[in-house]
C-alpha cells in the first residue's frame, strides 16, 4: 500500500491483530451481497455488487498473487511492484493515474499480501467508465523505467523501517511468521527483508508483472449504483479486449508435521508494556494441515475464536474480571488465507504480574475449555453476533466488494461467502470442541514474549 501498507492498532490488541490480512475479520457477507457475475472471454471474472444508496460506485482489481508468489531470495517483490504500477505507462505520465483519480473527485489506493494484489477506486457513477480505462491500461501497458526505481526503492524501504523496524510488536510479529511456517512461504513479511528489498533488480521486477498481471489471473469487483446490465460493455470495452496469458501455477507449498513448540522473545528498549501471544498453526478456510485440523473447521474455529475472545468471553472474564491479572486478553483468528493460518491467544499483563504467571493464567483457562468443553450458551452467543456482523456489512459500500474479492482470490466462490452465515447457524458445540482440540497443540504453536530491554523472564 502506497499510504498505509501494513495496518496499526491500539497496544492492548497489538499482538492479537497484527496477524491479520489488510482486510481481516470475519467474513461478512453471507445472503446479504447477493452478487452478480459473469467472466469475460480471456477469462476475467467479474462480479457486481448493487449497492443503490447514493450514486456512487467501488472499482476493484484483485489480482491473484502476493508475496507468497514471489521467488526465494526476491521477497518484497509483489509490494515493490505495486507502488511502481502508479509510475506511469505507455500512454499515462508518472502520477498521472493518481492526479485523474484526484481530479475526478475519487479516492484510490492499493494494497498486497500474501495471496493477492489489489488496486481500488471509489468514484462518482458516472466516472466508472474513466477508472476502468485507467485500470486496464496499467494492467498490460505498465512502463517503468530504471529512473523511477531507484527512489521508490527508497520509498519502500522507508516504509518497512516505519511500520515495521520501529515498531517492536512488528518486529516480533516477523520473528512469529518466520518460527511458525517451517515450510511456507507466509514465514516471510509482505514488505519483504530490508536486504532483499535492496537487491531487487528491474528485470525482477518486470518478470514478475508479465508473469502475473493478466486477465485471466485478475478478479474484477464493482460494488455501488450499478448492475450487471451497466457493467458488462463497460468491462468489454476496458478489459475484455486485453489478451489472456498463458496460465501460470506457483507450487502448492504445505507445512511438514510439527512436532517441536517454539519460544521467542524480544526485549526492546521502546517496549512499555509487556505482552504475551500464543499463535498456533491452524487451518484455512481452504487448507487443512498435515497432522490435524481440517478446511471445514474454519467457521468453527471463528465461533471458538469468538467463545475465547470476545469481551465477554472465557480469557477476558476469567483474566481480566475475576483473576484481575490482565488488562487485556483475547483470543483472534482469521480463516481467509490461501494457505495454512494461525490462531492466536494474547494477553497484556497487569502491573506487577510476571509473564509467566500470566501465561500459566492463560493455560488455565485454555485447559479448563478443553476438559469441560464449550457451552451451548457460549456457542449460540458467538454466533448471534458472527452473524449480525454479516447484518451489518450490507449498509458498508464497499465491504461486499472486499469480502468476495479476498474469497474469490484465496480459490473461494461467491458460494462460499453467500452461505456463511448459514454454516454459522450450523456449528454445534461439537464442532467446536473438535476444532479445539485439532489446532490448540503445544507443537504446533510458537510462543512470544514482547518485553522492556532490561526485563527478564521471571515468575
Amino acid at each position: 500500500m502506497r499510504a498505509n501498507a501494513l495496518p496499526r492498532f491500539g497496544a492492548a490488541l497489538v499482538l492479537a491483530l497484527l496477524f491479520s490480512l489488510p482486510w481481516g475479520g470475519p467474513p461478512a457477507a453471507a445472503g446479504m451481497f447477493n452478487p452478480e457475475t459473469f467472466t469475460l472471454s480471456n477469462g476475467m471474472q467479474v462480479v457486481v455488487v448493487p449497492n443503490h444508496r447514493v450514486p456512487v460506485v467501488t472499482h476493484m482489481v484483485w489480482y491473484k498473487v502476493g508475496a507468497a508468489h514471489e521467488p526465494p531470495g526476491r521477497s518484497g517483490i509483489a509490494h515493490f511492484l505495486e507502488h511502481l504500477m502508479f509510475k506511469g505507462t505507455e500512454t499515462r505520465a508518472p502520477g498521472e493515474f493518481s492526479a485523474i483519480v484526484a481530479r475526478n473527485g475519487g479516492r484510490e489506493n492499493a494494497f498486497t499480501s500474501h495471496d493477492y494484489t489489489g488496486y481500488h477506486q471509489t468514484v462518482a457513477k458516472d466516472r466508472l467508465d474513466l477508472v476502468m480505462g485507467l485500470e486496464a491500461d496499467r494492467m498490460t501497458n505498465l512502463v517503468i523505467g530504471a529512473d523511477a526505481v531507484e527512489p521508490e526503492r527508497l520509498v519502500v524501504l522507508e516504509e518497512r523501517r516505519q511500520r515495521a523496524d520501529n515498531d517492536p510488536a512488528a518486529i516480533l510479529r516477523e520473528h512469529i511468521n518466520a518460527a511458525l511456517y517451517l515450510n511456507h512461504p507466509y514465514g516471510r513479511p509482505v514488505i519483504g527483508w530490508e536486504h532483499e528489498i535492496r537487491d531487487l533488480a528491474l528485470d525482477d521486477i518486470l518478470a514478475f508483472y508479465r508473469r502475473w498481471y493478466a486477465p485471466n489471473n485478475a478478479i474484477l469487483v464493482i460494488a455501488g449504483d450499478v448492475t450487471a446490465d451497466e457493467v458488462r460493455p463497460l468491462a468489454e470495452k476496458h478489459y475484455g479486449v486485453i489478451p489472456a496469458a498463458a496460465p501460470v501455477a506457483y507450487p502448492v507449498l504445505r507445512e511438514p508435521p510439527q512436532r517441536a513448540a517454539r519460544r521467542v522473545v524480544l526485549r526492546d528498549e521502546r517496549v512499555r508494556q509487556p505482552s504475551w501471544v500464543r499463535t498456533y498453526l491452524a487451518p484455512s478456510a481452504t487448507t487443512g494441515l498435515a497432522d490435524g485440523g481440517t478446511a471445514d473447521q474454519a467457521v468453527a474455529l471463528q465461533v471458538l475464536a469468538r467463545v475465547l475472545g470476545s469481551d465477554t468471553g472465557r480469557l477476558h472474564r476469567a483474566l481480566v474480571v475475576e483473576g484481575k491479572v490482565a488488562v487485556s486478553a483475547g483470543a483472534y483468528y482469521d480463516p481467509d488465507r490461501a494457505g495454512p493460518s494461525q490462531f492466536t491467544v494474547y494477553a497484556v499483563p497487569r502491573d506487577g504480574v510476571s509473564e509467566h504467571g500470566l501465561e500459566d493464567a492463560v493455560e488455565r483457562v485454555i485447559a479448563h475449555v478443553e476438559d469441560t468443553g464449550v457451552t451451548a450458551e457460549e456457542a449460540e452467543r458467538a454466533k448471534r453476533r458472527l452473524r449480525a456482523e454479516a447484518v451489518y456489512a450490507r449498509d458498508s459500500l464497499r465491504r461486499g466488494a472486499r469480502v468476495l474479492g479476498e474469497a474469490l482470490a484465496i480459490g473461494r466462490t461467491v458460494e462460499d461467502v453467500e452461505g456463511w452465515p448459514d454454516r454459522v447457524a450450523a456449528v454445534t458445540v461439537a464442532d467446536v470442541q473438535a476444532a479445539l482440540d485439532a489446532v490448540m497443540t503445544e507443537t504446533r504453536s510458537v510462543t512470544a514474549l514482547l518485553l522492556p530491554e532490561d526485563a527478564g523472564e521471571s515468575r
